[in-house]
């Protein structure tokens, strides 16, 4: 069976990553291949490595509030790219109520602050 290869990305100009930090590690010690972006990427800039990378799943982590611009974004960047394949998870403060409208334009899950990383699919 293939290594999972997953993306950890940034988008926008928040400057915190710890949560991203976090997560990565997680996965990685699950035994994904991961790759970190680094901080302040473009819609466009993660798209293009998670092209680049090959990558399974594409995470994005977000506190600066931004999550109804850059998440869809991204996801839509993907699809124009024909790689509507890539799952795309977030995570950061995210309000509840903007949860659903994430999900519907393709976000598959959206983890929220106090999210434990044994509940991150394939971490457990």
């Amino acid at each position: 069976m293939a290594t999972i290869r997953v993306l950890i990305a940034k988008p926008g100009l928040d400057g915190h990553d710890r949560g991203a930090k976090v997560i990565a590690r997680a996965l990685r010690d699950a035994g994904m291949e991961v790759i970190y972006t680094g901080l302040r990427q473009t819609p466009e800039q993660i798209v293009e490595a998670a092209l680049q990378e090959d990558v399974n799943a594409l995470g994005l982590s977000c506190l600066s509030g931004a999550h109804n611009h850059l998440f869809p974004r991204v996801v839509e960047l993907l699809r124009e790219q024909g790689a509507a394949d890539i799952l795309v998870f977030g995570g950061g403060v995210i309000p509840q109520e903007d949860i659903p409208d994430l999900k519907a334009a393709g976000v598959v899950e959206i983890f929220t602050p106090g999210t434990s990383t044994v509940d991150v699919p394939g971490v457990n």
